[in-house]
């Protein structure tokens, strides 16, 4: 199948990424849900987890499109149960900071790296031949700003 157009694009990726995302998923979720999470307290850690430095709940809430007090309650669960570390900003008090704690950053590393485990043995049973023009066409999509042009339009 060649693609056309944006619709046959988007049916060939659909149906890749839902093939790629459902294989092995119970080895992938199974952590999450032995720890009894919900599924926003699941997105808060996932969104910590791409943060470099301590964030405050109000960015949290805006990323998760939640409301301060929801994202506030959700944060509260995973700080007892030491996923997720609250300080105070060192100069406003009034604002608490959160990150992922070393056993968040376990959880949220072993899901994604579970992911990855999947994807590589994708890869691996791709032919030689598809994998080269598989990387191929990738190479100047993902140096494209095709990727980032979502997330911009996502966030006005």
């Amino acid at each position: 199948m060649i693609a056309s157009d944006s619709d046959d694009l988007f049916g060939a990726l659909d149906e890749l990424f839902t093939r790629l995302m459902s294989a092995g998923d119970s080895e992938s979720i199974d952590a999450l849900i032995e720890l009894d999470l919900s599924f926003s307290q699941v997105r808060v850690l996932f969104a910590l987890g791409q943060c470099d430095a301590p964030v405050p709940i109000n960015e949290v809430a805006d990323e998760l499109r939640l409301s301060v007090a929801a994202t506030g309650r959700n944060i509260d669960h995973l700080v007892q149960m030491g996923l997720v570390v609250r300080r105070e900003d060192e100069r406003d008090r009034r604002v608490k900071r959160v990150s992922l704690s070393e056993a968040g950053v376990k959880v949220t590393s072993n899901h994604i790296e579970c992911k990855r485990g999947q994807l590589r043995d994708f890869a691996s049973r791709v032919p030689a031949p598809e994998r080269l023009r598989l990387v191929e066409a990738l190479e100047p999509i993902l140096a494209g700003d095709y990727l980032r042009a979502s997330t911009q339009e996502t966030s006005r």
